[in-house]
């Protein structure tokens, strides 16, 4: 049984908030010429140096499950592992895909059948997309284990390096084998796992990810806006893209350096504590915030600038999303809904 980490639980914390950042973010995006720039600055700005949020939350995956050397149970797996995902995750496309119907005029029945007409291929709703790529990952994982038990943790090695290889080549456009969904996202299993137990803490490795994972930060959104300031619109081309170099670089950063400054959490007994709970709600945070985000978007409850909307709507549905998740998990016969 892999033990209690602290500073998985930091890292779910603040990805969550940096999610919740991206989606509150989203009006403002398509607003270049129509606001005054700084606002559009600023709110590009938290969407590239946020977008490292995802892709730690697979790493954490692959740290916690490559970590576990019990002998690998497929009717376990199924059932504690991916079904733990999955049955939420269909439950959840069916309220969001009603939830879709709903506009100021009232609800349309035909937009909530169209949207699961295409449920197979596209969310039901837009923050549902994280597990048509992370649920697959699922996958990945038993193929990763036999590896490393077959030919130990080193076999990892390679696989990041073409993995990283590959993301550039993704970044630059150019196709092939190596610009498939799943390979991309897959790396991050791996990533996380090796960063977690096969690299020591150093500071001399961590002010080397800093200062790459700081370089990737100014560079994607310097990228960003001078393609958008180019084209008079919005343009991100793969900058933002989760499967890319920058974005990888921006990651490690994240998950080192938050392992790192772990350590000293270790005594701050009620820091830990708060953390912990927000941890265990991590999950239910992300799949519950658009509700609370659906009055912004629909009202158009943004009309200021983005640094004062963004923190009090991340504060506002992030608050809610945890109090009504804690509510689900008082009940045995709810929380599987928000695991």
């Amino acid at each position: 049984m892999t033990k209690h980490v602290l500073f998985f639980d930091v890292l779910r914390v603040v990805a969550a908030i940096a999610v919740i950042a991206i989606h509150v973010l989203a009006p403002f995006r398509d607003q270049l010429g129509t606001i005054p720039f700084d606002q559009w600055l600023s709110a590009i700005t938290i969407n590239g140096i946020s977008r490292w949020a995802v892709p730690v939350f697979i790493m954490i995956t692959g740290a916690l499950l490559l970590s576990d050397r019990r002998p690998f149970e497929t009717k376990y797996y199924i059932k504690r592992r991916v079904g733990k995902v999955f049955i939420p995750f269909v439950v959840w496309s069916l309220f969001y895909s009603y939830l879709s119907g709903w506009s100021l005029e009232g609800y349309t029945i035909n937009k909530t059948w169209d949207v699961l007409h295409n449920a197979w291929h596209s969310a039901t709703y837009y923050h549902l997309g994280f597990f048509y790529y992370f649920i697959p990952l699922y996958l990945v994982v038993p193929v990763l284990k036999w590896l490393m038990a077959r030919y130990g943790d080193q076999c990892l090695y390679p696989i990041i390096g073409a993995w990283l290889i590959s993301s550039v080549l993704y970044l630059n456009g150019m196709k092939g084998i190596w610009s498939h969904q799943l390979w991309l996202y897959s790396g991050y299993l791996a990533l996380g796992y090796v960063l977690y137990q096969k690299v020591p803490l150093n500071r001399s490795l961590l002010l080397t990810l800093m200062a790459m994972g700081m370089a990737a930060l100014v560079v994607t959104v310097f990228m960003v806006v001078q393609r958008s300031l180019g084209k008079e619109a919005y343009s991100v081309g793969r900058w933002f893209s989760y499967k890319t170099i920058n974005v990888i670089a921006v990651a490690a950063m994240i998950f080192y350096g938050i392992r790192y400054v772990s350590q000293h959490l270790q005594a701050q007994w009620k820091t830990t504590k708060v953390l912990s709970f927000i941890s265990a709600h991590s999950l239910g945070i992300y799949l519950l915030h658009p509700i609370f985000l659906w009055p912004m978007r629909s009202y158009e409850w943004h009309h200021a600038h983005p640094l004062l909307v963004i923190p009090f709507w991340v504060l506002v549905s992030g608050a809610l999303a945890l109090l009504f998740s804690w509510c689900v998990s008082r009940s045995a016969k709810t929380r599987w809904l928000l695991p």
